[in-house]
């Protein structure tokens, strides 16, 4: 891929910022950033304020008022991004205006079609690469870098993630260069002002029965958290060995529907219908308390409980375990069906997704990839950052 070469906003050219560090990160990804704002020191700890002008704020973009009352302020809960797709047409207008457009069509459609009180998202980046607030509050919030406007972006995780969309469809196209140069200065700046990482960016369906962010962007976040990563600074001997997703009873989708097969497999008495309802609650709990583990009042599966849960799996394994490798990765486009025999098509499989993440492509699922196939982080993605 290219650089990207566009304007900055009106506004951003005022301040160019540091533009090394996003810079160095971008570069993973074959882009140039558009650089970054400046922080107190290479920490990456936030000063009391840091202004962050090459964002579009409300205002500027023309979004519809929003009374204070109906906005939810949070302090301390932010702990990770979650990244989507818009499912809008992947246009060619990289033009600043348009990019104000598609913020005001955006709140419209959240507030006038699905009832919510302002635009879901904290932020957009447009397929020209401009990045704008979204939810009223979202950009002082991150200038502050210790509260959060209150989200409606992802079930479950909307009072502790900042959601980013993304113009566009990637189910089969991945992103421009210039979104994925901002995305990745956007990223960067996020983790900085809140003091999280780059192995806590997840995707939309990682929470929610989606499709979003698309097949084809999924497959470019190891990319992605390694460019932030370099852009924050991060250490490969900082980076935790697997970070999983930590799944609940707001949860939904492909990641609960792997969970409940592999709380059958243990014989707990769940159906596998991608809804985290009383049964798997209780089914989670029981296994905690089983082998020792704190028990999460809200059913939350815990790193533990992951790696206790996903069994080895090789050539010739059988069952619910199979399944719940199998239904997963059918839902992130391999060419799978859900048989229960861990057959040819699914070790190739395994291994796509083994090399996606840097994982060595043998085919058997170990623990570390099921983490990777259930969504989360692993630290081989990483490797290329200094030790």
């Amino acid at each position: 891929m290219t650089g990207f070469q566009g304007p900055l906003s009106r506004r951003g050219v005022l301040r160019a910022g540091i533009g090394t560090a996003a810079a160095a990160g971008a570069a993973g990804l074959g882009l140039t950033a558009l650089g970054s704002p400046a922080y107190a020191d290479g920490a990456g700890a936030a000063p009391e304020t840091t202004k962050i002008p090459w964002i579009i704020d409300t205002a500027s973009w023309g979004a519809r008022p929003v009374p204070d009352s109906d906005l939810t302020i949070l302090k301390g809960t932010t702990r990770k991004i979650v990244v989507h797709h818009m499912a809008f047409p992947n246009v060619t207008d990289y033009s600043e205006e348009h990019a104000k457009q598609l913020a005001r069509d955006c709140q419209a459609l959240h507030m006038d079609g699905n009832g919510w009180a302002d635009t879901g998202q904290h932020f957009t980046v447009s397929r020209g690469g401009y990045v704008l607030e979204g939810r009223h509050e979202s950009l002082p919030s991150l200038e502050l870098g210790t509260q959060q406007v209150q989200g409606a972006h992802c079930v479950g995780e909307n009072t502790q993630s900042i959601g980013i969309e993304n113009e566009g469809t990637y189910v089969t196209e991945t992103p421009p260069p210039a979104l994925l140069a901002s995305l990745v200065r956007l990223c960067t700046t996020i983790c900085r002002q809140y003091g999280i990482h780059a192995w806590n960016m997840f995707g939309h369906w990682d929470w929610n029965n989606t499709d979003c962010p698309g097949i084809a962007f999924y497959r470019e976040f190891p990319k992605l958290r390694l460019a932030v990563a370099r852009a924050c600074g991060e250490r490969l001997r900082d980076v935790p060995a697997r970070t999983w997703p930590d799944i609940f009873t707001s949860s939904a989708g492909s990641t609960v529907t792997t969970l409940q097969y592999l709380l059958a497999a243990q014989g707990y008495a769940v159906t596998p219908n991608a809804t985290f309802g009383a049964a798997t609650k209780a089914a989670v709990q029981d296994f905690q308390a089983k082998h020792g583990f704190e028990v999460a009042s809200d059913g939350t599966v815990t790193q533990p409980t992951w790696e206790a849960l996903a069994p080895r799996l090789t050539p010739g394994s059988t069952g619910d375990p199979v399944k719940a490798a199998q239904s997963i990765l059918a839902h992130k486009g391999y060419d799978l069906t859900v048989t229960g025999e861990y057959d040819a098509a699914t070790v190739q499989a395994v291994r796509a997704m083994q090399r996606l993440h840097h994982l060595p492509a043998t085919g058997v699922a170990d623990t570390t990839t099921w983490c990777a196939i259930l969504g989360g982080i692993v630290r081989a993605e990483f490797l290329e950052l200094p030790a």
